[in-house]
């Protein structure tokens, strides 16, 4: 057995130091870190909760109540009685028809479309003609909604600038928001909704490399081709984005309906916020009402998964 020399007079003797805190664990220091990034946005998810989670939630009780706005004392809880009512009455079902004509005709069809199709023709157009177009294009969003369905009732009406350019064609005039309301509504929305199509497109081709569109234009591709097996594949995240955003936003349009037709004649451009609209505000029925929104807040969900499905898509 050894033992310790005894120090020396050159040896300095430390005095310990004071004992060192344990660190934290790790989990402690990943729950510290996580509450320190969420910090920023807890205002936002504040607001969040109170103004949207909330009503949600609220709007959901109702649905599964008899809540009406007037002769009526207290509500009571009626479990799905308003969700089998509206599957059973012939109204509800008619309305669900014309908001899946109009979102297919007008968002799918015509603002999708017609989007793309002036941003590729203003990849080719000067600056000048690009200035104009675009700011005419994108004149008609601005508007406010009400501004565009008077602009767009005075247009389709009987004496509206539609006949009077058919008349002096000597083509064959008819009452268009009579005959074929929903046409007429679908093509309303496509005009005011087609700009954020063109500048969400607009900048999709942006980004794609010239020099790829340039060999494929060498090797002999057509214009077509090159937008079937170029342009689109490579865009396809900004169309699906676009889509669902689209999608949307004409599931829940409302007041250039209102303007143009009341969802008239009868109900043959009544969709599914119109009739809404009636069933809570002009029949007093709250919680019938209520039980339509819901569904239509579940069918732009189904909307949305189904888009989000195809955004995870890689390219």
């Amino acid at each position: 057995m050894t033992s310790v020399p005894p120090a020396g007079p050159g040896v300095v003797k430390t005095a310990p130091g004071p004992a060192v805190p344990p660190r934290p664990s790790g989990g402690r220091r990943d729950v510290r870190r996580a509450l320190t990034r969420a910090l920023p946005v807890s205002p936002a998810v504040v607001l969040l909760l109170l103004f949207l989670a909330g009503p949600i939630a609220y709007c959901a009780y109702i649905a599964f109540t008899d809540l009406q706005l007037t002769g009526q004392a207290e509500s009571s809880f009626v479990g799905f009685d308003n969700f089998r009512a509206a599957f059973k009455d012939d109204a509800f079902l008619n309305a669900v028809w014309l908001t899946l004509v109009f979102t297919v005709l007008s968002s799918l069809i015509g603002q999708n479309t017609l989007g793309l199709t002036l941003a590729v023709l203003m990849q080719r157009a000067s600056k000048p003609v690009r200035t104009v177009t675009g700011g005419i294009v994108v004149a008609a969003w601005v508007l406010p909604e009400v501004v565009a369905g008077f602009l767009l009732y005075a247009f389709f009406r009987r004496e509206g600038t539609l006949n009077a350019v058919l008349d002096w064609l000597h083509l064959p005039s008819q009452n268009w928001l009579f005959t074929l309301p929903i046409l007429a509504v679908s093509f309303a929305n496509v005009w005011r909704g087609t700009a954020f199509s063109m500048l969400v497109y607009s900048a999709a081709l942006n980004e794609i490399p010239k020099e790829i569109t340039e060999a494929a234009e060498v090797d002999g591709a057509g214009g077509w081709r090159r937008m079937w097996h170029i342009t689109l594949p490579m865009i396809r995240r900004s169309i699906g984005t676009n889509l669902m955003l689209n999608t949307l936003q004409t599931l829940s349009v409302f007041g250039l309906i209102w303007v143009m037709t009341r969802g008239g004649p009868g109900n043959r451009s009544q969709t599914l916020p119109l009739f809404m609209y009636e069933q809570a505000f002009q029949k007093s029925m709250i919680g019938y009402g209520t039980a339509v929104a819901l569904l239509l807040l579940v069918v732009g969900s189904l909307f949305s998964l189904v888009y989000m499905r195809l955004l995870r898509t890689e390219v």
